[in-house]
C-alpha cells in the first residue's frame, strides 16, 4: 500500500447545501498535502527506483564488466572530460609546461573520487525517491537514505521507514566503497605497464620523443640492429595500450610522473620511425616496424571508438596530410647527414611515408591537443600551449678521450 486507505477530507465548492453553491463539485480540502496523494508517491517510487537500477549498471559497466562503448558508461564519460576540461581551464593561465603538467597530472585522480560521489550521489537520491511513500516527507527520506547508505551497519532515523529498503541502502554503500577500492589497483597496474616503455624512449627517442630522433639516436650509438626489437616490444605495449585505455577510459587522464613524458607522444615517435625506415630504407627495415605500425594506429582507433570520435576507417594512401613534404624532407636529410644511407630518393620515398601516416595522423594529433601533451615535432598544433615546438634534448656524446661529438646538425629545425 502507497498510503492509507482514508480519503482526503472534501469541502463544497459554495457556502452550504441550499445556498447559491449548491450542487456544485467537491474541490480536495487545502489540509489534504502532497505527500497525502498516492499517485504523487507512486510516482516518486517508481522514479527512484529507475535511477538506482541506472546508477547500479553504470557503477557495474565501470568497475565489474567494463566496456568502453557501453551505453551505461556514458554518464561517467562525460563526467570524466567535464573533469578533464575543468583543470585545463584552471591550468590555462600558467606560463610553464611544467606548471601546467603539474595541476593536470591531478585531473585523473580527482576524476576518480569526484565519479565515486557521483554514483553515491545518485544512489542516495534514488534510495530517497524510493523510501518516499514510507516518510513523512522527502526530506525525512533522504535522512534516512544518508543514515544508512555513509555508515556501516544500518542507521535508522526517527519516523516510519521501510526496513527492506533501509537493508538495501546500507548494502549498496558498502559494495559501492569495496568495488572502488578493487577498481583502483587494476587502475595503476595498467598505468605502470603503460609508463615502464614510456621511461624507456627516454634514451631511445628523447624528451619529448620525436619519431626522427629515434632513428637519429640510434645511429649516433651504432645500434640499429636493436630497432627490431624496440620495434617488437612497443607492439606488445600498443596492444596492452589498447586494451587497458579502451576498457578504463580514465587512464588517458593520468599524465607520466615527469613533465615531457608522454604516452602518446612515445607512441607516435615510434610509428614515425618505424614510417620512415620502410619509405626510406624498405631492405634494410625489420618487419617488426610493419607490425608495430599496425598495432600502433589499431590502438589510437580503439581508443578513438571509447571516446566516440568519427574518423575514417579506410583512408586513401594518397590522402592529404597535415604534416607537409618540406618537413618528412628535412628529416631525411638529417639521417643522412648522421651517416643513413638512403635507398629511395626522397620524392619517391614521400608517397610511401603519407601511406603509413595518413593511418594515425588525424588521432594521434586530436589525442595530443585533447590531452595536452608537450609540444613537439610532428605531433600537431595545441589550443593550450604556446605556438613553439620543442626539440627533444639530447645529452652530450662524449668520446673516452674526453672530446665531445659535435651533433648540430641533428639539431636542425624540422
Amino acid at each position: 500500500m502507497w498510503c492509507s486507505s482514508k480519503k482526503p477530507a472534501m469541502r463544497s465548492a459554495g457556502s452550504g447545501g441550499d445556498g447559491p453553491g449548491a450542487g456544485r463539485a467537491l474541490l480536495p480540502s487545502p489540509a489534504a498535502g502532497l505527500w497525502d496523494d498516492a499517485q504523487v508517491r507512486q510516482l516518486c517510487f517508481s522514479v527512484g527506483l529507475a535511477l538506482f537500477v541506472a546508477t547500479w549498471a553504470s557503477l557495474l559497466a565501470t568497475f565489474v564488466l567494463p566496456r568502453g562503448r557501453s551505453a551505461f558508461l556514458r554518464p561517467t564519460g562525460a563526467l570524466l572530460w567535464r573533469v578533464h576540461w575543468l583543470f585545463v581551464q584552471l591550468a590555462r593561465p600558467l606560463r610553464s609546461y611544467e606548471a601546467k603538467d603539474g595541476l593536470l597530472a591531478i585531473a585523473g585522480p580527482a576524476a576518480i573520487l569526484i565519479q565515486l560521489a557521483a554514483f553515491l550521489a545518485s544512489f542516495l537520491l534514488g534510495l530517497a525517491l524510493m523510501l518516499t511513500p514510507w516518510s513523512a516527507s522527502f526530506l525525512h527520506a533522504l535522512r534516512s537514505a544518508a543514515a544508512s547508505l555513509f555508515s556501516v551497519g544500518l542507521a535508522r532515523t526517527i519516523g516510519r521507514s521501510n526496513d527492506g529498503l533501509v537493508v538495501l541502502a546500507a548494502a549498496t554503500g558498502a559494495i559501492t566503497i569495496a568495488l572502488q577500492i578493487g577498481y583502483l589497483p587494476a587502475i595503476y597496474q595498467s598505468f605502470a605497464r603503460r609508463e615502464s616503455l614510456v621511461t624507456l624512449t627516454e634514451s631511445r627517442a628523447g624528451i619529448p620523443a620525436w619519431g626522427p630522433e629515434v632513428l637519429l639516436r640510434h645511429q649516433l650509438v651504432s645500434t640499429i640492429d636493436a630497432l627490431g626489437d624496440f620495434y617488437a616490444s612497443f607492439e606488445l605495449w600498443a596492444a596492452d595500450l589498447a586494451e587497458s585505455h579502451s576498457t578504463y577510459p580514465v587512464l588517458l587522464l593520468f599524465r607520466s610522473p615527469v613533465a615531457g613524458y608522454s604516452w602518446l607522444l612515445s607512441l607516435l615517435a615510434v610509428l614515425d620511425a618505424a614510417a620512415l625506415q620502410l619509405a626510406l630504407f624498405p631492405s634494410t627495415a625489420p618487419s617488426e616496424a610493419r607490425l608495430c605500425l599496425r598495432m600502433g594506429f589499431s590502438a589510437l582507433r580503439r581508443i578513438a571508438k571509447t571516446l566516440r570520435w568519427q574518423f575514417n576507417h579506410d583512408p586513401d594512401p594518397a590522402g592529404p596530410l597535415q604534416l607537409d613534404y618540406a618537413a618528412f624532407a628535412s628529416a631525411a636529410e638529417q639521417l643522412v647527414a648522421a651517416g643513413y644511407v638512403i635507398e629511395r630518393p626522397v620524392e619517391e620515398a614521400w608517397p610511401h611515408f603519407r601511406g603509413w601516416r595518413v593511418n594515425y595522423e588525424d588521432l594521434a594529433y586530436r589525442l595530443a591537443d585533447l590531452l595536452v601533451a608537450p609540444h613537439v615535432p610532428w605531433s600537431g598544433t595545441r589550443r593550450y600551449l604556446p605556438a613553439a615546438v620543442v626539440l627533444p634534448d639530447r645529452p652530450p656524446h662524449r668520446n673516452p678521450d674526453g672530446r665531445t661529438f659535435s651533433d648540430m646538425h641533428f639539431k636542425k629545425a624540422p
